[in-house]
């Protein structure tokens, strides 16, 4: 005859077997999956013609400044004269050592056209941007960052690209139709051929800032 506690010991024994099994299947189940090592090497991004030009600047260094308000678009100038002044006083470099694309996206974008347009759309531009010209505390009738001084024009002289954001570029045709009763594709196409000069259009500013780090340029965000 077995005693009681016999059998709570034989009791005991097969419940901390079944429990023990019962944790390594779990452990069996919950761990993590382990990842394949990739044999293919170092990431490479898929490189796009539509893209190409960004490799056409020619330099020694590359930089991509990003700016998204008008303020950012004011201040961008200055950045980039910096950057080209510290390059020449402590590098010896010129401009064409230098390959600099500057984004005009987002509330910038306007900026990125010229006088004619803001002459003619320029009170419903600055009506959606809440912006008046610093010096007449009106809405422009011109770029006023393209009009003395250290323009956008300077600094294309000097080398300077410009990622044009597509997409922002269509959303202001679009504030100017209201503001006229014109056509959106109409006053897009007529915006997009009245660009800074070295203006490339991009299907969005975003991707620009995706595309030139892809291709090596260092990211500068202004504002």
């Amino acid at each position: 005859m077995f005693s009681n506690s016999g059998l709570f010991s034989a009791a005991r024994r097969s419940f901390l077997t079944r429990v023990g099994a019962g944790a390594a299947a779990f452990g069996a189940v919950a761990r993590p999956p382990v990842l394949a090592q990739a044999s293919s090497g170092p990431f490479q991004p898929v490189r796009h013609a539509e893209d190409d030009w960004m490799d056409q600047l020619s330099g020694k260094h590359r930089l991509v400044f990003d700016a998204t308000t008008p303020v950012g678009a004011d201040t961008v100038r200055r950045f980039v004269d910096n950057y080209f002044f510290a390059s020449k006083s402590g590098y010896s470099l010129d401009p064409s050592d230098l390959a600099v694309i500057v984004i005009l996206r987002h509330h910038a974008t306007p900026f990125a056209f010229n006088d004619a347009m803001w002459a003619k759309h320029g009170a419903a531009m600055s009506e959606e941007l809440k912006f008046t010209d610093p010096a007449m505390s009106q809405a422009p009738t011109h770029n006023v960052y393209n009009t003395s001084g250290l323009t956008f024009d300077n600094l294309a002289g000097r080398g300077v690209h410009f990622a044009v954001c597509g997409m922002a570029a269509r959303y202001f045709a679009g504030v100017a139709a209201r503001k006229s009763g014109g056509n959106i594709d109409d006053i897009y196409r007529e915006l997009v051929a009245n660009l800074l000069r070295n203006s490339h259009v991009v299907p969005a500013g975003i991707i620009a800032v995706n595309r030139t780090q892809e291709r090596g340029y260092t990211f500068a965000f202004i504002g």
